[in-house]
């Protein structure tokens, strides 16, 4: 089951059909839908498809996803581990996107930080990666803000519908994280 996460102005709620509208328009917005690597959604329907199939890892295990909701219950967003691997690695994959009308705002860097908080506490994770396209100017400076590492370029690492496409890997270890927040770097 996944938790609720609560944070000053926002909280993260387990991904849900009845955000697929919401969802639907913020994964298909000109400024957003380009930088996923998600399948092209033609309908809300699609977007209640999706959520369904990542409930559905969400209970295997192999995926964690939540909706951004402000104080009201409106959603402007998702996030969460995208993949992890405890076994030998302690690691996860996280990934994020936000509606353009709240960008700038800080609302993703709340939700990350709750994030954050959540894989290296509960879950008990030593390094949190995050990729992003190189031209994602935002994602990459939301990163390098909370503290991660660029680490390189992973050249056609990803197969979209616009082809093979190069991402840049941003990686956190929960070392840097305690000492970030204890002001030592």
């Amino acid at each position: 089951m996944t938790p609720v996460l609560r944070g000053t102005r926002i909280e993260l709620q387990a991904i849900a059909a009845p955000h697929a509208a919401a969802l639907y328009e913020i994964w298909t917005h000109p400024a957003v839908g380009p930088w996923l690597n998600a399948p092209q959604l033609a309908s809300a329907a699609d977007a209640e498809q999706l959520i369904e199939l990542l409930l559905q890892m969400s209970r295997e295990e192999e995926s964690l996803r939540w909706s951004i909701a402000l104080q009201g219950g409106r959603i402007i967003g998702s996030c969460g581990f995208n993949q992890w691997q405890l076994a030998g690695a302690f690691r996860g994959e996280i990934g994020c996107e936000l509606s353009p009308a709240f960008w700038g705002q800080g609302y993703m860097r709340e939700a990350m930080e709750l994030i954050l908080d959540f894989g290296f506490g509960t879950m008990g994770l030593n390094r949190i990666e995050a990729l992003c396209h190189p031209g994602n100017v935002r994602a990459a400076g939301l990163f390098s803000g909370l503290g991660f590492s660029q680490e390189g370029l992973l050249r056609q690492y990803r197969h979209t519908g616009a082809g093979f496409q190069d991402a840049v890997l941003f990686a956190l270890l929960r070392s840097d994280r305690q000492k970030r927040l204890a002001g030592m770097i």
